[in-house]
């Protein structure tokens, strides 16, 4: 954090300059511009700042100058903790086939260098992991330096401080996060097993594939993927896939657009599942991830025709002679009819690289899919190059699917499918140029940490979302409810519900408001994501739902102002038995309230009675001179909200359960007079909900009791309603714990 103190000095200085009346205000300002960019960096680099999404923990988290510091003043070559050395950080199913030694870049070369003579999509050759997606997308990557160096920082090497440590930058999940590693790397008789560079003493890919596999907990995570992922993680974009034998009319112009737009792109050909890699009669691999580093319409003059055609530019992983030997490959006889001006500014080379060119057409017929990685609004701000370009709008939320509250599957589920989390998003502008006046929107829904929790044998869900345009917003209740969705077609959709990390579509729309319904195909399926907008014009999006607060209790739960002689008589023996328990004192506690309650609520506890902790609560709820009593006033007031409560389950147990389905918190909650969002739903099951989702009488009242002191507790500081209130962590200690 030295840049930290460096700053807070240029500020001491400043005030102690303005105090005596000698600031050179030059000076200054030009020494904080020069310290804040790398304070914003620092920040950057933990990946937990400033992100506007929900707060983590910095408690384990690496810092890696703090970390390599330490080492360079002890003299000791760093050794991660979190990424051990062995035989667990490269397989998690199955033991290795054969023995690994990990080395230091030093003890595989000499003179290990990061960068030998800059980073070039030649140094990402594949090892003996299948993951061939990840090399697609770093060999993209070199293809701009300020996305490679976001990623790869430049502030590190093998010369100067070299402490045996390295960083890596990565987004998941709408964060930038470093990642921290030693520089021990899996060899094999001396020789790097998996990815390596082709220069022999360049580690700066190699480091980065371990970085990678740290992130997601082993070497075997990164087995089989699609490029689109890594791509992501390294830009923070959104993808988009096509299956190139349903592309549509205008994909050339798209994929040339994109180019332009410095997007990452990658393609690969449907596997034969009867043979590994098989390779096709023009020098294709199958089932190999390639990337496209280059898209151009071409100038082209035969003796009989002239004109434009498309050319695209692709490159192995591999790096080596497997390439296309079709039309406009190496040293096809195509390139005969292409000026050499034109081909020095395509720089076109015919080496064993494993790059070559090919017809736009050719690249079609052969190839089964493409991946555009389409970058976020501020992934090239900062070149100069790129200041022309147009940019995305994006606008994006955190979610998750919880079993019986929020995750209530796809339409085919009707009753439980407007459960799920809703977004709402207004487009006003249509495109620039667009004849139709509708607007570009892509839509990428994200499921979080599956790849992660491989080795838990977690796989990723079946994921989707659908659209509907709402005419009338302001008429229309938040959420939407069962009826809107029963008599509502969507206007777009996901093109179907898959198993991958993420789900994308490019849409075109007319201008107005509109809902996105994320979900998983089955209801009840637990998972975390998150949803992106990107526009071409600004978006204005926001979760569809209720404001938290107090609302009017149902009328068919009220209480009539003049009880039922049954009523009567039964409130009597209640205040008989209060009156036996509270002796002397006339007060109740914990254990005696219990008492009360177990023999007045027999029926809807099925004689199995509260819980110690919702009678501590309601206690808590209703104690105002904090005794850990209640006097018989305070008793009665209880007593009424309870009656309330248990009018409230009983209108919702249709069946005498004595459980609530989880679907059914919200509206019995609503019923009660609390207006709840889904996050507060989703806390509410995580807390008290059963593994199958379900409410008990005992928890719905520990749901009810905590509601009403925690607003309670709001709104007594928040006298004029300003949804703000203001505690000393003293008092807010002392009231949450009491409560």
């Amino acid at each position: 954090m030295g840049e930290a103190t460096n700053l807070l000095n240029v500020m001491n200085g400043a005030l102690q300059a303005l105090s005596s009346g000698e600031a050179d205000f030059n000076r200054i300002i030009s020494e904080a511009k020069h310290i804040l960019p790398k304070i914003t960096n620092h920040l950057k680099v933990l990946g937990e700042k400033g992100s506007g999404f929900r707060p983590r923990s910095d408690a384990g988290v690496q810092d890696f100058y703090e970390l390599r510091d330490r080492c360079l003043a002890n003299g000791t070559l760093f050794e991660d903790p979190d990424f051990p050395c062995d035989d667990t950080s490269i397989f998690f199913s199955k033991p290795p086939t054969k023995p690994f030694e990990w080395r230091r870049p030093s003890e595989i070369s000499t003179n290990p260098k990061l960068f030998v003579e800059g980073a070039t999509r030649f140094d990402v050759v594949q090892g003996e992991l299948g993951d061939c997606w990840l090399l697609a997308a770093v060999a993209n990557l070199t293809l701009s330096d300020q996305l490679f160096y976001q990623v790869v920082p430049n502030d590190q090497g093998f010369e100067d401080k070299y402490a045996g440590i390295f960083h890596f930058r990565f987004w998941q999940y709408g964060r930038w996060v470093d990642v921290v590693i030693d520089d021990r790397l899996p060899t094999c008789y001396g020789k790097l097993v998996f990815l390596h560079s082709s220069t022999q003493n360049e580690f700066w890919s190699a480091l980065l594939e371990k970085a990678y596999a740290k992130l997601h907990g082993s070497y075997e995570a990164l087995k089989g993927g699609s490029t689109c992922e890594a791509m992501e993680d390294f830009t923070g974009g959104v993808t988009e896939l096509y299956e190139l034998s349903e592309a549509p009319e205008n994909l050339f112009h798209i994929i040339l657009k994109a180019y332009e737009r410095s997007s990452l792109m990658g393609c690969s050909i449907e596997p034969d599942p009867r043979v590994l890699e098989a390779t096709t009669p023009l020098g294709l691999v199958k089932g190999h991830a390639y990337s496209i580093t280059k898209v151009k319409s071409v100038d082209i003059a035969t003796p009989n025709t002239s004109g434009k055609i498309p050319l695209l530019r692709l490159r192995n992983p591999w790096g080596n002679e497997a390439e296309w030997t079709g039309p406009w490959g190496d040293k096809s006889r195509e390139w005969q009819f292409i000026s050499e001006a034109e081909k020095a500014e395509m720089g076109l080379t015919f080496d064993e690289d494993g790059e070559f060119w090919m017809s736009y057409k050719d690249f079609l017929q052969h190839f089964s899919r493409l991946e555009i990685c389409n970058l976020s609004p501020d992934s090239l701000t900062e070149d100069p190059s790129h200041q022309s370009h147009k940019k995305w709008e994006m606008s994006v939320f955190e979610g998750e699917w919880v079993r019986g509250v929020t995750a209530g599957g796809c339409r085919n589920y009707l009753e439980t499918f407007w459960h799920n989390p809703q977004y709402r998003i207004t487009l006003v502008d249509p495109d620039e140029d667009d004849a139709d006046n509708k607007c570009t929107v892509i839509v990428g829904l994200m499921q979080k940490n599956r790849r992660k929790q491989r080795k838990m044998g977690a796989e990723c869900l079946t994921i989707g979302f659908a659209m509907y345009q709402l005419n009338n917003p302001e008429s229309l209740p938040k959420p939407l409810g069962l009826d809107f969705f029963k008599y509502t077609a969507s206007v777009a959709r996901s093109p179907s519900f898959i198993n991958m990390r993420e789900v994308s579509c490019r849409f075109s729309l007319p201008p107005g408001v509109y809902c996105i319904v994320p979900s998983t195909f089955e209801p009840n399926e637990e998972g975390e994501f998150i949803i992106r907008v990107f526009s071409e014009n600004k978006n204005n999006m926001e979760e569809n739902d209720e404001e938290v607060g107090i609302g009017e209790v149902d009328d068919r739960v009220k209480l009539p102002d003049e009880p039922m002689p049954e009523e009567v008589k039964a409130n009597e023996k209640i205040r008989e038995l209060f009156k036996k328990l509270a002796g002397e004192d006339m007060e109740v506690d914990w254990m005696e309230l219990k008492e009360i309650l177990d023999y007045a609520m027999r029926n809807e506890t099925k004689n199995e009675g509260f819980s110690k902790d919702v009678c501590r609560s309601m206690i808590a709820m209703t104690d105002v001179d904090r005794s850990g009593k209640l006097g018989f006033e305070e008793f009665r007031q209880l007593w009424i909200d309870i009656k309330h409560w248990k009018e409230v389950f009983k209108l919702y147990d249709k069946s005498n359960s004595g459980y609530l389905s989880a679907f059914e918190l919200r509206q019995a909650l609503n019923s009660a007079g609390y207006h709840l969002n889904n996050h507060i739903l989703n806390v509410l099951c995580h807390r008290y909900a059963s593994k199958d989702g379900k409410i008990s009488f005992d928890d719905f009242m520990m749901c009810a009791v905590r509601l009403k002191s925690m607003i309670d507790m709001f709104k007594e500081r928040d006298p004029e309603n300003t949804n703000t209130a203001t505690f000393t962590l003293e008092e807010w200690v002392e009231k949450t714990l009491y409560s």
